[in-house]
């Protein structure tokens, strides 16, 4: 058996034994690697190089405008939101200064002002969807959705305005990160 096999096991093994816990059992637990969704536990499996480079290039552009401008905060997979009955672990997130929480010693129990995901082999489009649209429910302003393999940014603000955005386009922070711009080509060099 090799290394994925039997980290693909243990998940299995460990998805079966902490199914059905509560939310606020997970967020007590040591658990890592695991989304929450009504008490199944989502594997979050490792990802691809081209999905780092991607998540890496966005989560420096976001961060370098948003220090400079002394905005708020960009997050990475590393941080939880608990998202109404959901533990969420964008790839990369940001945060207003006037919205960031003092107590920063668990997960948020608040949603990101942006919610960044980039899209996995093992995603499914439907999972991607529902994804952005409950962030978007728990009062996320902005999710960017980066496919890898067509190069595009999906834009949502809202369950009904949605854009998708090219390489030839420039992804903006609209209103929620004033004065941000970065093309979409340069997220995928």
């Amino acid at each position: 058996m090799n290394t994925q096999d039997t980290a693909e096991l243990n998940q299995e093994i460990l998805t079966s034994e902490y199914n059905g816990m509560t939310l606020d059992e997970f967020l007590e637990s040591d658990l890592e690697g695991f989304e929450y969704l009504e008490g199944e536990l989502i594997p979050m499996p490792p990802t691809s190089g081209v999905h780092g480079d991607i998540s890496s290039n966005i989560q420096w552009y976001l961060q370098s405008h948003v220090r400079t401008n002394q905005l708020g905060r960009v997050y990475t997979s590393d941080t939880g939101f608990q998202i109404g009955d959901r533990m969420l672990i964008p790839d990369v997130a940001y945060i207003s200064a006037s919205r960031l929480p003092e107590e920063r010693e668990t997960a948020f129990s608040i949603p990101p002002d942006i919610a960044i995901e980039v899209v996995s082999r093992s995603d499914s489009q439907s999972k991607v969807v529902q994804k952005a649209l409950a962030y978007l429910e728990a009062g996320t302003r902005l999710v960017w959705v980066i496919e890898p393999i067509a190069k595009t940014v999906t834009v949502y603000r809202s369950e009904t305005d949605i854009q998708l955005l090219t390489r030839n386009d420039t992804l903006t922070g609209e209103d929620v990160v004033e004065g941000f711009s970065c093309p979409v080509i340069q997220l995928f060099e």
